[in-house]
Parts: structure tokens; sequence; C-alpha cells
């Protein structure tokens, strides 16, 4: 049977493609649409230029609706940040911190969006202050749950105590998938030795990732096998990631709205290595969760010194992944070569 889950693409994905020229941002669109994946979450200052110093011309914004009629996507999430510390000496008052989440609630509603992300630094008590705004104009504030926090994090849940104290139904949690990495993304080990980790220092930290050894311990024992520079950093990589239980997400299911599929590597068979997404959809159906998981492709940064990211080939190896997990009969696939 098919899921009610639905596939999307953030557009972060397309990253390099977009910064380099090779796609607009009707490429992104059309590609996304192309694939299944209907559902478009977009970082403003990457999809907008100017955002959110200068206002966004209305026939930007008139362009984007155009897109969204013309393929058929559906816009789901602006994500934002919140730069309290913008100004040199000193952090932005609460009152400024909620004026500029107002800000990016009002661009949310100007592109169609029913969610905007928060990025997991913002306050609880800012995210409260500003959802009455965020219900007068039908959008849901989520706070990204981000490794390394994850939902028993205490950060995560003075959030969660804050949104129920507040009574609205306005605020809300975007899951990463990046919280359960259960293996040590492959792409990053190749870049490591790469850039100087020896072979036996580089196997020993993944098989330390994989037995839950303490990021401290392994960070001391590399120092003592002669690790230094890269060989340190990769095993301090251990102190950022952890693989955490995705069946957590069910406490939390009513306040879920919006996944990020975060990925580093698709294979050539449609298998994350390190993320055990079959896992993830179960318990995300189990939850009862109807939304969309929105691709996020990160593993561009970490092969962009060996070989030119093909960030489309990697989103549609994904979505055939997802479309599979989700019991869709059509395998995605592309009709339109992406402008070179």
């Amino acid at each position: 049977m098919t899921s009610q889950i639905k596939r999307g693409v953030s557009l972060y994905s397309y990253q390099n493609e977009t910064f380099q020229g090779k796609m607009t941002l009707e490429d992104a669109v059309r590609t996304s649409a192309e694939l299944g994946a209907c559902g478009i979450e977009i970082i403003g200052e990457q999809t907008f230029w100017g955002w959110p110093e200068v206002g966004v011309a209305q026939a930007d914004i008139d362009h984007w609706h155009a897109l969204m009629a013309k393929y058929g996507t559906t816009p789901v999430s602006h994500d934002f940040m919140l730069d309290y510390k913008r100004y040199k000496g000193r952090e932005m008052p609460f009152g400024e911190q909620v004026a500029s989440v107002k800000k990016d609630v009002d661009f949310g509603a100007a592109l169609g969006m029913k969610y905007i992300r928060a990025l997991v630094s913002i306050a609880p008590e800012v995210l409260v202050a500003a959802a009455p705004y965020a219900e007068e104009k039908g959008i849901k504030i989520l706070i990204e749950v981000h490794a390394p926090l994850h939902f028993d994090h205490p950060w995560i849940i003075r959030h969660a105590e804050a949104f129920e104290k507040s009574g609205s139904d306005a605020l809300g949690f975007l899951p990463d998938m990046g919280m359960f990495l259960f293996g040590f993304p492959p792409v990053w080990k190749e870049k490591f030795m790469r850039i100087g980790v020896p072979a036996n220092i580089a196997d020993y930290i993944v098989k330390a990732y994989e037995d839950r050894v303490l990021s401290e311990y392994v960070i001391l024992n590399v120092r003592d096998m002669g690790g230094v520079g890269p060989a340190i950093a990769m095993a301090e990589t251990l102190r950022h990631n952890a693989a955490f239980e995705p069946k957590r997400m069910l406490d939390y299911m009513p306040r879920i709205h919006n996944v990020h599929g975060k990925f580093y590597e698709m294979t050539e068979d449609y298998i994350e290595p390190s993320i055990p997404y079959d896992e993830i959809v179960r318990v995300l159906q189990q939850g009862g969760y109807q939304g969309y998981i929105c691709s996020e492709y990160e593993g561009n940064r970490w092969i962009e010194d060996a070989q030119e990211p093909d960030s489309v080939e990697q989103v549609r190896r994904q979505q055939v992944m997802l479309a599979k997990l989700l019991g869709e009969t059509e395998v995605p696939s592309l009709k339109t070569p992406v402008a070179a």
C-alpha cells in the first residue's frame, strides 16, 4: 500500500550547481518535479538574491509562484536563520529577535509556505513570542532537531515544554535525519584519507564510531597512535554526530510537520550507507506522519576536492530509494537534461 508520506527536495541539495550557474531556479524546480518530489523547500538566502538584507522584488515572488503552478509543485518550507550575533560586541535584543522571526514569517507566507524552519540555536522564548503572529499568517515555525542534538537533549526538551505551555499549534519540530547516523559515512573517511589521515587511523575511527566509543577516548587514542591535524579533525567528528533512536520521534509526532532527508551519499544500488532509512520510514509511518521528506544532499562538500559533485544524480537516487520505501510503483527518472 502506498504511504501517505510525500516526497520533496530542499533546493539546498543543488547548491553547487546553482552557485556555479549550472542550474537556474526553474531547473531546480523542474528537476525535482520530474522526480516526483513535488514539495519544494528553500533557504531564502540561496534562492532569492539579497534576502534578508534587502527586500525581495515582487517580480521574483511572482516568478516563484509561476514556477509552482507550471510544474505542479508545492511550497513547503522557507529555512531561515536568526543571526542574533550580527552586531559586533552585543547580541540582538529579544524584541529584535522576535521581529526578525516575524519578518521570515511574512516572507514564508508571501511564498505560499506552510512552514518556516528555525535553527536550533534560537531560544524557545523567541519562538513562543512570535507564535501568535505566525498563527495569523497560517504559518508553523519548526525548530530543527539536528545532530549533535536529539529529542532527549535538554535544549530540545526545553523547546517542547515551552511549546506545550504556550498552547500554540504554530510551533513544532523538523527532525534532520543526520541525527540517525548509524555508520561513519564512507565519503567522510575517503576525504580525510585524501588530506593525510593514515589508513590505520581512519579504519580505527570508523570502527570506534560503529562501536559507539566515547568521542573523547577516540581523540586521545588517535593522538597516542601518532595522529595529528587531519586525523584529530576526523576523530573530532564523533563529537558532533551520533546514532540516536528513530523511535524517539514517535513521542513528538503531533508537532513534527516536515522532515529533512539528510544524506551524504547514495550508492548506485540506491542505498545510503550511513543512515537507516528503512527504519526511519517505518517509524514515520507508524507515527502516522503525512508530511514531506525533503532530500537534503550534503555529500558535495566531502567530494568536491576530488571530483565534480553530481547533486542531481544523488538526489535522483535518494528519491528512488524513498519511492520504493513508500510503496510507490513508479521509479523516479529524469526527463529533461539539466542545463550545463
